[in-house]
């Protein structure tokens, strides 16, 4: 068993502050000398990386979809490093997957892990109501246990007072005030700018110095030492170094899983970062992993990046393993149109990509046929999120056909080109997963 002091930030609906208020709980748990380890409910990479600025330490994602609940366990256990874990809920507390009110929600989290729950209210436009708010969070279910609430968006001394006046009532700490009007993040249309791109650390660290000063963090600290020790499963061994990955990292590609890379290191292969927006050239490697992120909105400088282009479309042709997702498919396809504009990628996929107006975003499962992650066919589950379309030859050749998800065609997912497998989907790696791509990349070193 593993004492893990820690708790889950959560809401009553979506944007209602949970990444901000997250980030200056942690700002003022730092201040005070506790270092902490961020976690991310959900499959959101983004979130994740202002979680992982200002803390220094990289966020990791918990998804029980995802994940299963044993991994959900384990991943919390044994990233849990530092003095105090937070956990960023994900949508509203009790929302999931198809309105269930356990699968994939904060909830479920919470009754998994076992972990306090602050609640962070947007009072907004209400004042004694917000009582209302906060009982039916407390009773809608039995089993739910909120350890406080945090009121976000209060508009004067006055209006605190009506609002912690009406909660007295309901036997919960108010933990905190958070007025309206802070400076806000810079958003788009898959949510906030990524750290990387756009919204810069010192920006969260000025809104989290602001807003920390309105939180009672002596209380906060109690309530995270309350949670209830861990059972920490035994750690798998590590194989020795047997090849290098590529793994490109900068602007446009940054969605990955803490836990991916570390299985693939694990696993016996060293990582090398490299960008494909500033790099000169490919490093010396024997796979690629390309990620997701927002190449379409650097397609420009992708482009004039022209000599890595062609060092990686050559290593594709040359059968070097490669996987991408998402971003990393768009940037392996003939061109992508952004913005009234068009921009010549790397070529290796026959697929052109295009902009939409609405969101493609599913959790998705179904099955995955032969590929440089698994060497039979699998059951497996993944999540979507992207705001494009990829038209596509109709040759192309794909190896997951989702009985849940949209993917490339007609619920047809991951295109297979040479040694790589490029997919709109992204996938947290089982341990048998990371194998195969480690071995997949050995193999290829050895020719």
């Amino acid at each position: 068993m593993k004492k893990i002091p820690r708790l889950i930030i959560t809401g009553t609906n979506s944007n209602v502050g949970k990444t901000v208020i997250s980030c200056a709980i942690i700002h003022g748990l730092q201040k005070r000398g506790y270092s902490v380890q961020p976690f991310k409910a959900g499959p959101d990479y983004i979130d994740a990386g202002y979680l992982s600025a200002i803390s220094g330490r990289q966020a990791c994602n918990l998804d029980v979809w995802l994940m299963g609940k044993n991994n959900t366990l384990d991943s919390l256990a044994k990233n849990s490093t530092s003095d105090i874990s937070i956990i960023e809920g994900v949508m509203g507390f009790y929302d999931g997957i198809d309105g269930s009110k356990n699968l994939a929600s904060t909830y479920q989290l919470h009754r998994i892990t076992k972990s306090p729950v602050i609640l962070v209210v947007d009072v907004s436009g209400t004042g004694r109501s917000v009582a209302a708010t906060v009982l039916g969070f407390m009773r809608f279910n039995k089993k739910t246990q909120i350890a406080g609430i945090i009121l976000n968006r209060v508009g004067s001394e006055r209006h605190k007072r009506i609002c912690i006046d009406a909660i007295k009532s309901l036997n919960i700490q108010v933990l905190g005030a958070i007025p309206k009007n802070v400076i806000q993040l810079k958003s788009r249309h898959l949510g906030l700018i990524p750290v990387m791109e756009g919204n810069k650390n010192k920006d969260i660290e000025k809104i989290s110095e602001t807003i920390h000063d309105h939180i009672d963090m002596d209380k906060i600290i109690k309530i995270s030492k309350s949670a209830p020790p861990i059972h920490l499963q035994k750690s798998s061994k590590k194989r020795d170094l047997h090849t290098t990955i590529g793994i490109a990292l900068d602007g446009s590609f940054n969605f990955y899983y803490k836990d991916n890379l570390e299985k693939l290191k694990n696993n016996g292969a060293k990582l090398e970062f490299f960008s494909p927006e500033i790099s000169k050239h490919m490093p010396d490697i024997n796979g690629l992993y390309i990620g997701g992120g927002f190449p379409e909105v650097r397609g420009a400088i992708l482009e004039k990046n022209y000599t890595l282009i062609n060092e990686i479309k050559k290593a594709i042709l040359n059968e070097m393993p490669t996987y991408a997702e998402c971003g990393g498919l768009i940037y392996l396809g003939k061109t992508l149109q952004y913005d009234n504009k068009q921009y010549d990628m790397v070529g290796a996929v026959d697929g052109h990509t295009y902009m939409t107006k609405r969101p493609t975003l599913n959790y998705t499962k179904g099955v995955m046929y032969d590929n440089i992650l698994n060497k039979k066919t699998i059951k497996f589950h993944g999540h979507e999120f992207h705001y494009s379309k990829m038209d596509v030859s109709e040759d192309s050749r794909f190896t997951q056909k989702l009985y849940r998800g949209e993917g490339i065609l007609d619920n047809k997912d991951g295109i297979l080109v040479h040694n790589t497998m490029a997919s709109y989907g992204h996938l947290y790696f089982s341990e048998k997963m990371a194998k195969n791509v480690v071995e997949c990349c050995a193999k290829f070193s050895r020719r």
